[in-house]
């Protein structure tokens, strides 16, 4: 067994909320906010009645709650419809450096393990849930931020369940042979391809459920005693060899409790894939410095990295399904030229038809530019040409959303909010409240489950 193996086990083993910064702190209730209310506004996406189902049919248990229906199923079931309905709308919060979303796979099987332990009897402390996440979005963010090759496997379900398996590795209270076990049973169920992205299959986000639901079956195989491969991360078959390819490991391992990467994450501002919100952020700026109007351009440039350019420079289609508009990034810049947003209903019919959409989409390019980074998403470059002939050019050293331009946190529960009126059904005004109030005093509940009944409507 490799010592890095060793060192991810004992990291998760002993995250601790004590251990944690404030900053890291905060920004676990700041995603988990985030994450909950755009799980709740997913309930509206594609199929997931459909799904809910299905899942329930999976083997009869009454175990969790699918979030804002409050129908019942095994965890293992429900945490894969929650997280479908985390990463559908595309609105889930996103780590850059490691091109994934760690929140999706862990939350949706964290709060399911929660649920069934409380059933048994067996509470879980809110002290524990952030540090939890805490250690969960390490573990997931460490395994991408090693990558050195191009993304060919879809991290969110693939590194986001490894995040999953160890928050509830450490929610379990394992030791150092429990976390190994635990993570190389996830390592033996994991999956997920771009496939799905590059066709907008509604199967990417089911992907992350798939590797969600894994999560809680593999603590328990762990926890019965099964033992994983143990060499999971860099062994002769292992993750970063078979999934990534090129990597480089140590420098990433070496931030283990001293960058918690929690305080690294990205909101997304918009429903849409986060490669695409570079060239809202920037003709946004320049419409309001340069105060042009849609109709003035003539037409649109961006420069964007391989990672851009290759996942959502993809052609505008004339009736696009909703998955392939959101990752398209000449779709997206023409719905805010065209609506003058961005958001749920932009990606819905009639809105994905109209012919002022995709009149303002065919005005732009997508340009690879020379960064030799294949992971990274930023900078980029916008540039607009006037039909007076005037340029005006905009480089975003990083998007709205980066932590070096972040939601504010009125920002970030006005989202929130906005969220819930997007969901099939409505939270009342006093539930809302309730549920921010309670996760902003996470640290003292002694049983999380509490906050299971917030997320039903009545």
């Amino acid at each position: 067994m490799t010592a890095d193996a060793i060192r991810v086990a004992d990291h998760v083993a002993g995250v601790t909320l004590a251990a944690l910064p404030l900053a890291a702190v905060a920004a676990v209730k700041t995603f988990l906010l985030d994450t909950l209310g755009v799980g709740l506004a997913g309930a509206a996406g594609a199929q997931v009645g459909d799904l809910a189902r299905l899942a329930a049919s999976w083997g009869a248990a009454d175990e969790a709650t699918v979030w804002l229906t409050g129908q019942r199923m095994s965890a293992a079931s429900a945490a894969l419809v929650n997280a479908y309905q985390i990463h559908c709308l595309e609105y889930d919060c996103v780590h850059e450096g490691a091109v994934l979303h760690p929140m999706a796979t862990i939350l949706s099987a964290v709060l399911a393990f929660v649920e069934r332990e409380a059933a048994q009897g067996r509470r879980v402390a809110g002290a524990d849930l952030i540090a939890a996440i805490a250690a969960g979005v390490d573990v997931a963010t460490l395994l991408g931020m090693a990558a050195r090759a191009p993304i060919r496997f879809f991290r969110p379900a693939t590194a986001g369940g490894f995040g999953a398996a160890a928050a509830i590795a450490r929610l379990r209270g394992m030791d150092r042979r429990g976390v190994l076990d635990t993570l190389g049973a996830q390592y033996a169920q994991a999956s997920g391809t771009l496939q799905p992205h590059a066709e907008g299959s509604p199967m990417l986000g089911m992907q992350v459920g798939f590797n969600a639901a894994a999560a809680i079956r593999s603590a328990d195989l762990a926890g019965a005693g099964f033992r994983g491969p143990h060499d999971w991360i860099t062994g002769q078959y292992g993750y970063l060899p078979l999934f990534e390819g090129d990597f480089d490991l140590p420098p990433v391992l070496a931030t283990l409790g001293q960058v918690w990467q929690i305080t690294a994450m990205s909101h997304k501002p918009w429903p849409s894939g986060r490669l695409t919100h570079g060239v809202v952020d920037g003709l946004g700026q320049l419409m309001a410095r340069h105060g042009f109007a849609p109709d003035a351009i003539a037409g649109i440039t961006a420069h964007v990295p391989p990672l851009v350019h290759r996942l959502v420079g993809r052609p505008d289609l004339p009736d696009p399904e909703p998955n392939y508009a959101k990752l398209c990034l000449p779709y997206v810049a023409g719905v805010f030229l065209a609506r003058g947003r961005v958001d749920v209903p932009e990606f819905r019919p009639p809105v994905l038809y109209d012919p002022a959409v995709h009149a303002h989409a065919a005005k732009v390019t997508v340009i690879l530019d020379a960064n030799p980074d294949q992971n990274a998403l930023d900078p980029q470059t916008i540039v607009v040409t006037l039909v007076d002939g005037a340029r005006h050019a905009i480089t975003l050293p990083h998007v709205y959303g980066h932590p070096a331009v972040p939601l504010t946190p009125d920002e970030n529960v006005a989202k929130f909010r906005r969220c819930l009126g997007f969901a099939p059904r409505a939270i009342p005004a006093a539930q809302a409240d309730a549920l921010i109030a309670a996760i902003a005093g996470l640290e003292r509940p002694d049983d999380v489950a509490a906050l299971i009944p917030l997320l039903v409507a009545p």
